[in-house]
């Protein structure tokens, strides 16, 4: 099995006397789609935030590549290689869709020292938005203003501006939130793709989509981790089903 891309061991989250992500070890690896579940509260988006460097950790550790991040800066760690996403939609609606993705490659490779050029001219910062929209499948609307597109195509941007950054890592925090049976359907198949090249966490709360993708899942509740495992043991695994899937958990 590969080394883990990303690691966290024993990380903690206090808010005064609320714990609300208490000593989790888990880890991402290359080729798989790590799903964490849970209930709201369970500090699924407090974990994300810790990973990504929004949030700093009350202790614990968290590894990149082997290299301990912990202390690093949310800028940093993009720049080293861990991409997010987020609930709510983050993108420019005002702007083209490559220059979305353009203006999120630049964040990661800045060249102020060259005050000659213009950083739309930036060749290394186009070839990522470019590159980013493929992968994404978005190459087709480039040049579409970003607020005109639909909602899977506006969920699909920002996983398109996640990629322009070239992290090894994606941390998605419910991309499919909002979605239709076929835009469901769209984004899973561009997850499996991405997996093949990244190490992908992802926090969804569409079950049949999780159970449908994921090669790993973590079941969080009150902060903690209950279980973590293949989808088929997480499916029969009867503390789960109490906790937060139900007798339902039996049915998908």
């Amino acid at each position: 099995m590969a080394e883990p891309l990303l690691r966290a061991a024993a990380l903690t989250r206090r808010f005064g006397g609320l714990t609300a992500v208490n000593a989790v070890t888990l880890d991402w690896r290359l080729g798989e789609v790590h799903a964490v579940i849970g209930t709201n509260g369970a500090g699924k988006s407090t974990l994300i935030n810790m990973l990504s460097g929004e949030m700093p950790a009350s202790s614990g550790t968290i590894h990149l590549s082997g290299q301990d991040i912990t202390q690093w800066s949310q800028p940093r760690r993009a720049q080293a290689g861990v991409g997010r996403s987020y609930q709510r939609t983050t993108i420019f609606p005002e702007f083209s869709v490559l220059e979305n993705c353009r203006l999120c490659a630049q964040a990661v490779m800045p060249r102020a020292w060259r005050v000659w050029q213009g950083a739309q001219h930036c060749e290394s910062s186009l070839a990522a938005a470019n590159d980013a929209l493929r992968d994404a499948g978005l190459s087709h609307a480039a040049a579409q203003t970003a607020g005109t597109l639909n909602h899977g195509g506006k969920r699909q941007l920002e996983i398109a501006m996640c990629l322009a950054t070239r992290p090894q890592v994606l941390l998605l925090d419910e991309p499919l939130a909002g979605m239709g049976a076929e835009e469901s359907d769209r984004m899973l198949g561009l997850l499996a793709e991405l997996k093949r090249t990244h190490a992908v966490l992802l926090v969804e709360h569409d079950m049949d989509a999780v159970f449908r993708i994921a090669d790993r899942i973590t079941v969080m509740v009150n902060g903690e981790v209950i279980a973590s495992d293949v989808p088929e043991r997480i499916r029969s695994n009867r503390d789960v089903q109490v906790a937060y899937l139900g007798d339902a958990g039996e049915a998908h």
